[in-house]
């Protein structure tokens, strides 16, 4: 099934998903690629804002988005690996049975599930900037985000190799 259709099917049924993709067979590259893919996305939505910035502060904007690509791209992605260490570990501790790829794997595509909600906030960062439209974009993000997150580990964790 293609990537665009599985975001689609997310937000109906996230557990479903994760499970069809641990189904797969692990493959460490996919995990890497649904990372990636998201860092870059992140990188992108963060244009609207650092031009945004880069006008109202007088900023030079070649800077802004060269810090930007640095932290989205090279850094977010070890963090993020990190954080799946950390939730495999926090899984195990409460009788998870699954294995650290699920727990990349259900990290990972949460975070790529999530990225129209991530495009939309870096729009309304540029266009409309920071207050309660902005704040509320977040919100629904890190609510959606998690969700997926935690319905992904929890079939992660039920499915054993």
């Amino acid at each position: 099934m293609p990537v665009t259709s599985d975001i689609v099917a997310t937000y109906r049924g996230p557990g479903r998903v994760v499970r069809r993709l641990l189904d797969l067979g692990p493959r460490e590259d996919r995990a890497l690629v649904f990372v990636m893919a998201f860092c870059v996305v992140a990188f992108i939505a963060q244009m609207p804002n650092l031009a945004r910035r880069a006008h109202l502060e007088g900023l030079e904007l070649n800077m802004l988005m060269g810090g930007a690509l640095l932290g989205s791209v090279i850094i977010l992605p070890l963090l993020f690996y990190f954080l799946a260490f950390a939730s495999y570990g926090a899984a195990r501790l409460f009788g998870g049975g699954g294995t650290a790829y699920g727990a990349r794997l259900a990290l990972f595509w949460a975070l790529l599930a999530s990225t129209p909600l991530i495009l939309l906030n870096g729009l309304v960062a540029g266009l409309i900037g920071p207050g309660p439209t902005l704040t509320l974009v977040g919100v629904v993000w890190l609510v959606i985000f998690v969700w997926f997150w935690l319905s992904g580990l929890r079939q992660a964790q039920r499915h054993t190799e």
